[in-house]
């Protein structure tokens, strides 16, 4: 910006000097001198406003030599600072991105990306979008989102978002074979990486689960099982809607897992005291990938590595976290 102030500068002691030139050299009045100036400068074409004398023909072609060096300078050096600062926002994001420890990764930014990462967002979430689209990556960007930008079924990619230290992984990418790629490539990454993917056909189904994905979501159905219910029990719909999306109203469902210290580890429900404290309902248990308990009894001992499917008011589940062993982001 330094360069580019002293440029700009330099621009208007040209035009000041050819201006105050014409007046002395030709005799001629502000504006003449000041339209003369101007049309030497930007080497418009325009006829001479007046006769011009040996020493003011010499005047123009001075005007007309600087005119087209500083406004060739200033074009090089506006792009240049553009680039720069470009370059340089790159770097900040690159940087961001390094430091990220525990976060999610958004492959893809289309139909599905886009409200997967309002949900992020929404939810506090750290996260990486990786997209090779330039118009998508102008959208990311202008929301204030880390990126990277490029093709997710490359290893290098998935690096460079912290694949290593990511807690979870999101593939909704245009095609099964993409997703099929990226889950593949992020469980050989990270073998403890949580994967959920997108699938349209059986067969891609079959191929994602031996790859490596933890979930499959398989958005046709789901839409035709969510318009169905709604159908037939609209109520149950509309609730589930309320806890998941905490719309209009401070009440959620949250998954909290139980970490090594909780003040919970080793307690049951009934001493926990929680709904009597936090006005918290534990809905479930969620044990192994075997064991699901559903509406725990009183006597229901809380293990470290549990996971708590809780219902209650938003801050409530925060102090719940907070007493499970709060995450490290």
């Amino acid at each position: 910006m330094k360069h580019l102030k002293w440029t700009f500068i330099a621009a208007l002691a040209v035009i000041l000097t050819g201006t105050l030139g014409y007046m002395l050299l030709e005799g001629w009045d502000p504006l003449d001198a000041f339209y003369m100036t101007i049309i030497s400068i930007t080497t418009t074409g325009f006829a001479e406003v007046r006769p011009l004398s040996p020493a003011g023909r010499v005047l123009t072609i001075f005007l007309i030599v600087a005119g087209v060096s500083s406004l060739a300078y200033l074009g090089g050096k506006a792009i240049q600072e553009l680039l720069e600062s470009q370059i340089l926002g790159r770097r900040n994001v690159n940087k961001q991105v390094s430091k990220l420890r525990n976060h999610y990764i958004v492959c893809g930014y289309g139909r599905l990306g886009r409200p997967i990462c309002a949900e992020l967002i929404g939810t506090h979430s750290e996260f990486v979008v990786i997209e090779k689209n330039e118009d998508r990556i102008k959208q990311i960007s202008d929301a204030n989102m880390l990126y990277v930008h490029g093709d997710a079924t490359n290893d290098d990619v998935l690096i460079q978002a912290g694949i290593k230290n990511a807690r979870g992984l999101i593939a909704v990418l245009a095609s099964d074979a993409d997703n099929v790629y990226v889950t593949l490539s992020a469980r050989e990454l990270n073998n403890h990486i949580f994967i959920v993917t997108r699938a349209i056909g059986e067969e891609a189904e079959k191929k994602l689960i031996r790859a490596g994905a933890n979930r499959i979501v398989k958005p046709y159905e789901i839409g035709a099982l969510r318009m169905a219910h709604l159908l037939v029990r609209p109520g149950v719909v509309d609730f589930m809607d309320i806890v998941a999306r905490k719309s209009g109203v401070d009440l959620a469902l949250e998954e909290i897992m139980v970490r090594h210290g909780s003040e919970l580890n080793g307690i049951t429900l009934a001493d926990s005291t929680l709904r009597q404290r936090l006005n918290i309902i534990i809905v479930a248990i969620y044990r192994t990938e075997s064991e699901f308990i559903y509406n725990p009894k009183s006597s229901e001992t809380i293990r470290e590595g549990d996971r708590l499917i809780a219902i209650g008011e938003w801050e409530n589940l925060q102090q719940l976290n907070k007493m499970c062993g709060e995450r490290h982001t």
